[in-house]
C-alpha cells in the first residue's frame, strides 16, 4: 500500500493538472475581453466635434464612388462653369454679328481665343477675350476677366470678372442679347444693369453656386478681386461638404464611421425628418433667393446657419405664392404639401446627374399611386389623353420663362385655382394654356408672345391686356366648377393670397388678417413668416404681442421676422418696450446664425448699460462680430458699407458710420443710398457748428468764429455736391422703375430738400418735380398714409389746394380720428375751402 506521504503527493499533482478546456475557455474569455475592449475603444475613439473640415477636391471622392461620377460627368453641375475651350465653347464666333439698341458687337476668333468686340465700360468699342463659359442649356453666357489680380494674388487668382448679356441660344443656335427684367431700352456704361456693372459681376453675383469653395477674396482698399475656388464647377463637396474628415475616415482601419462627425459629411440620405430637411436646404444653398450670412460650412451648419431666404414679397412672387419673378424653386417648394410631407429633392430628381428620374406623369404617379384611374385619367384632369392638359406638372407645376429662353417650373405644387385669379389677378394654368381663347392686342405688343409676358403688361396697367385675360379666367373657373364643383363654396379669404393682397394695398384693415395668418400654423412657415414681415406696417398692441410671441417659434423664418417686426417700434409703454428687450435679448444665443444676428442688428440701438445690467454683453458682442463679419465678406458691395453704416449709426458711433458711407460711394459711385444717409450725418454737424459758431460771435470771439468758416463752408459745398449726385442717381432709378412706389416717393423727398437748399429763383423746378414724384407714388399705393400725408403736406405749401384738399379727405377716410390729418384740414381750411374756390371763379 502506497504510504499516507506518497498519497499526499499524487492529491497534490492531480490538483496542480488544470483540464485543457479549462484553459482554453479562460483564453478565449481572455481575448474577448481583449478584443471587446479594443473595439470599445476603437468606437470611443472620435474626431473632436468642432474639427475644421477643408476641402480636399473630387478626386478623392471618384475612388469609391465611381458610379457616382459617371453620372455627374456631364451634368448640369459639372457644366456650370468651366474654360472657354474648343470643347466648352458652344457658340458661333466666327465673324457673327448681333444689333442691340444701336451697338453692333461682334463674335470672333484670334490667336486660337474666342473674342467679342462690344461697348466697353468707358462706352467705347473694344476687343475682350472671353475666360469662361456659363452653362450648356437652354443658353450660355461668357465671361471677360475685365481686371487682372492684382500682382502677389495666390496662384491661380481670377480678377474682376463680368458677365456679358450676348448669349448664346443653344436650342435655337443663335445670338440674342438678354435684357435685365423690363427694361427694354439701351443700358448706359454708368448703369449697375450694363454687363460691365455691378449687377454683371460674377465674382459676387455667380460665383458662390457656379464653382465649389469659392473664396471671393475683395481687396477693398483698390477694390480688386483675386478670387479663388478649389474646383471650377459645382462638384461633390458643394452639396457634401469639405471631404476632409470623410477622407480620413475612410482610409483609417477602424471599424467604425466616427462617433462624433458620423461618416464626417452633411447627412443628405436617410428616413429622418433631419435628412430630409438638411437635403432640400442644402439643394436650397444655390436653389434659393437668400442673403449670405456665412459662405464657410462647418459640420453641423444648417441653412439658417449660413443663409436667410427671402419671403413672399409682392417683386418676386403673386400673392397666392407663384412665382413672378426668379425665385430658384427653394421659396416654392417650401409653400408645398410635399415639402410638409417630407418629399425631398432626390425623389424627382437624381442628385449626380440633376435629371428627373421618370418622364411624364410616370414621375408623379410613381408616387401618388392611387387606385386606377384616380389621377392619370380624364376623370381627373377632364382633357384627352396624352394632351398637355393631361400632364400633372402641366397643371400643377406651370413654367414661366426667365432669361428670354429658360422656361423654369414652380415647385409650389398646387391645384389651378381660376377663382383667385378672377378676384386677384394672379395667373393660372388654365388660362397660360388657352391664351389663345384671349382677345389680346396682338398689334400693340408684338413682343409680347408668352403667358408671362400677357401677365406682365397687365401688371403695369394695361387694361386692354387685363380685360382680356380675365374673360379667359372666368370661363376658366365656370369649367372647374363644372368639373369639380362650385368654388363659390370656398370661403372667401381663405387662402392666404386675400391677406398678402390687403398687405400689399396697404389696405388699413389688413393688419388683423395678417395677425391671423401669423397664428395659423397651419400655413407654411414662409407664409406665416411673410405675414409677420408685413404685421411692422400695422403695429397695435395686439399686433406687438403676436410678434413677441411668436420670436420663440419652431421655424427660423417667423422669428427673423418678428425681430424685424419689432425693430424701431413706434412709441409704446415703458412696459412693453421692457418686455420687447428682454425678448429679443433671448434670441442673441438663438441655435441659428441667421437669428442671432438680426437680433445683435435690432439691439444695436441699445444702451451697452442695460446689455450688461441684464448679463447678455458677451452674447451681444458675439452676435454683432457675426453680423460684421457677414458685412464685411461682401466689401465689394456698396449695399454692404451702407448697411454698415447704418449699423454704427444705430450704436452711436458717427465717426464709423460716416466712414462706411464714404467707401460706400468710393465703390459704388453710381449706388443710390449712402449719399442721403451721409448728407444727413454732415447737416447734423454742419447744423452744430453753425449754432456754435453764432455763439462764439455773441461772445465776442470773432477769430475763433472766423476759423470755422472755412470748414463750414467746404461741408456746405460737399453737401451740395451729394445732394445733386443723388438726384441724379434717383432720377435714374424712377426711369428704369417709373411703378415703384416707395422710390418715387424717395425721389419726390429727395428733390423737395433740394428745392430747401437752394435759392427761391431755382427752387420752382424742384418744387414741381417733388409735388409730381409724390402724386405718382400717392397713385400707384393709393392706400399708404405716408405717401398720402406727404402728398398732401406739399400740396398745402405749394398752395395747390384742391389737390391739398382732396388728398386730407383721402386720408380722413382711411383714418378719421387721426389729430394729425384733422389738424392739417384745419389747415387747409383756414386758407381754402371749395366755395371760397368757386367765388373766386
Amino acid at each position: 500500500m502506497a504510504s499516507r506521504k506518497q498519497k499526499r503527493k499524487q492529491s497534490s499533482a492531480k490538483s496542480q493538472t488544470i483540464p485543457r478546456w479549462v484553459l482554453l475557455a479562460g483564453g478565449s474569455l481572455i481575448f474577448i475581453l481583449l478584443a471587446v475592449s479594443l473595439v470599445t475603444a476603437d468606437w470611443y475613439y472620435a474626431m473632436p466635434s468642432d474639427t475644421k473640415l477643408t476641402y480636399v477636391g473630387r478626386n478623392s471622392c471618384i475612388e469609391c464612388h465611381q458610379s457616382e461620377h459617371a453620372k455627374w460627368e456631364g451634368s448640369y453641375h459639372d457644366l456650370a462653369m468651366d474654360l472657354a475651350t474648343e470643347e466648352t465653347v458652344l457658340g458661333d464666333f466666327e465673324g457673327q454679328e448681333i444689333e442691340h439698341y444701336g451697338i453692333t458687337s461682334k463674335m470672333f476668333r484670334r490667336d486660337g481665343k474666342y473674342m467679342i468686340n462690344t461697348e466697353g465700360p468707358d462706352g467705347q468699342m473694344q476687343d475682350f477675350e472671353i475666360k469662361y463659359v456659363f452653362g450648356v442649356s437652354p443658353l450660355q453666357q461668357y465671361m471677360v476677366e475685365i481686371d487682372p489680380p492684382t500682382p502677389g494674388s495666390a496662384e491661380g487668382s481670377i480678377g474682376r470678372v463680368q458677365v456679358l448679356r450676348v448669349s448664346w441660344d443653344t436650342e435655337k443656335k443663335k445670338w440674342f442679347y438678354l435684357s435685365p427684367p423690363d427694361v427694354h431700352e439701351k443700358l448706359e456704361v454708368d448703369d449697375p444693369l450694363h454687363w460691365t456693372g455691378r449687377t454683371q459681376n460674377w465674382n459676387h453675383y455667380c460665383a458662390d453656386c457656379h464653382s465649389t469653395n469659392l473664396q471671393k477674396n475683395h481687396d477693398l482698399a483698390t477694390d480688386t478681386f483675386h478670387t479663388t475656388f478649389s474646383e471650377i464647377d459645382v462638384s461633390c463637396e458643394t452639396c457634401h461638404g469639405p471631404g476632409s474628415a470623410h477622407v480620413k475616415l475612410a482610409k483609417a482601419t477602424s471599424l467604425f464611421w466616427d462617433r462624433n462627425l458620423g461618416y464626417g459629411l452633411k447627412m443628405l440620405k436617410g428616413d429622418s425628418t433631419e435628412a430630409q430637411l438638411n437635403q432640400v436646404e442644402t439643394c436650397g444653398t444655390c436653389h434659393s433667393r437668400r442673403q449670405v450670412i456665412c459662405p464657410d460650412y462647418q459640420m453641423g451648419n444648417n441653412y439658417y446657419d449660413q443663409f436667410s431666404n427671402e419671403l413672399i414679397s409682392e417683386h418676386t412672387y403673386y400673392c397666392d405664392g407663384q412665382i413672378m419673378d426668379e425665385d430658384y424653386v427653394y421659396g416654392s417648394f417650401l409653400q408645398s404639401k410635399m415639402f410638409h410631407k417630407g418629399i425631398r429633392c432626390t425623389d424627382c430628381h437624381d442628385p449626380h446627374s440633376t435629371k428627373i428620374k421618370f418622364e411624364g406623369n410616370l414621375l408623379c404617379t410613381s408616387c401618388h399611386q392611387h387606385p386606377a384611374g384616380k389621377y392619370d385619367t380624364p376623370a381627373h384632369h377632364f382633357h384627352k389623353t396624352g394632351s398637355t392638359g393631361a400632364s400633372c406638372v402641366e397643371c400643377h407645376m406651370p413654367e414661366t420663362t426667365y432669361m428670354e429662353v429658360d422656361p423654369r417650373r414652380d415647385h409650389s405644387i398646387r391645384i389651378p385655382r381660376p377663382d383667385l385669379s378672377v378676384n386677384l389677378g394672379t395667373p393660372n394654368a388654365c388660362t397660360k394654356c388657352h391664351l389663345d381663347k384671349a382677345e389680346l392686342p396682338t398689334e400693340e405688343h408684338p413682343e409680347a408672345k408668352r403667358y408671362d409676358q400677357w401677365m406682365a403688361l397687365a401688371r403695369g396697367g394695361d387694361e386692354k391686356v387685363r380685360e382680356a385675360l380675365a374673360k379667359v379666367d372666368k370661363w376658366a373657373l365656370d369649367a372647374v366648377d363644372q368639373w369639380y364643383g362650385p368654388t363659390s363654396k370656398i370661403p372667401k379669404g381663405e387662402h392666404f393670397a386675400y391677406t398678402l393682397k390687403k398687405a400689399w394695398d396697404n389696405n388699413p384693415n389688413a393688419g388683423k388678417d395678417l395677425i391671423e395668418l401669423v397664428r395659423d400654423t397651419q400655413q407654411p412657415g414662409i407664409v406665416r413668416a411673410s405675414g409677420m414681415m408685413y404685421l411692422a406696417n400695422y403695429l397695435n398692441e395686439d399686433g406687438v404681442r403676436t410678434a413677441l410671441r411668436y420670436l420663440s417659434d419652431s421655424d427660423p423664418q417667423v422669428r427673423i421676422a418678428a425681430i424685424e417686426t419689432l425693430r424701431d417700434l413706434p412709441p409704446v409703454t415703458p412696459d412693453v418696450q421692457g418686455q420687447v428687450l428682454d425678448a429679443l435679448l433671448t434670441r442673441l444665443t438663438d441655435e441659428d446664425r441667421a437669428v442671432r444676428t438680426e437680433a445683435a442688428w435690432s439691439l444695436a440701438n441699445q444702451d451697452g448699460e442695460a446689455l450688461r445690467l441684464r448679463g447678455k454683453s458677451e452674447a451681444f458682442q458675439k452676435a454683432l462680430n457675426e453680423a460684421i463679419v457677414q458685412l464685411e465678406r461682401d466689401s465689394d458691395q456698396p449695399s454692404a458699407h451702407l448697411s454698415m453704416g447704418v449699423l454704427y449709426e444705430r450704436m452711436g458711433d458717427v465717426a464709423k458710420a460716416e466712414k462706411a458711407y464714404r467707401t460706400a460711394i468710393r465703390i459704388g459711385p453710381n449706388f443710390t443710398g449712402p449719399r442721403s444717409n451721409l448728407i444727413s450725418l454732415l447737416q447734423d454737424r454742419q447744423d452744430r457748428e453753425e449754432q456754435q459758431m453764432r455763439q462764439l460771435v455773441v461772445q465776442g470771439n470773432r477769430p475763433a468764429a472766423e476759423q470755422m468758416t472755412t470748414g463750414l463752408a467746404e461741408r456746405a459745398v460737399e453737401i451740395a455736391r451729394f445732394r445733386l449726385e443723388e438726384l441724379d442717381n434717383l432720377k435714374r432709378d424712377v426711369s428704369q422703375q417709373p411703378n415703384f412706389a416707395p422710390l418715387q416717393y424717395q425721389f419726390g423727398s429727395a428733390l423737395y430738400l433740394a428745392a430747401r437748399n437752394t435759392t427761391p429763383d431755382s427752387a420752382g423746378p424742384f418744387y414741381d418735380e417733388a409735388f409730381a414724384a409724390y402724386k405718382r407714388a400717392k397713385e400707384l399705393e393709393p392706400n399708404s398714409v405716408q405717401y398720402a400725408y406727404m402728398y398732401a403736406l406739399i400740396a398745402q405749401y405749394l398752395e395747390r389746394w384742391e389737390e391739398a384738399d382732396q388728398a386730407i379727405a383721402d386720408l380722413l377716410e382711411i383714418d378719421p380720428n387721426n389729430p394729425d390729418f384733422r389738424g392739417l384740414k384745419e389747415q387747409i381750411n383756414a386758407r381754402y375751402s371749395p366755395r371760397q374756390a368757386q367765388q373766386r371763379q
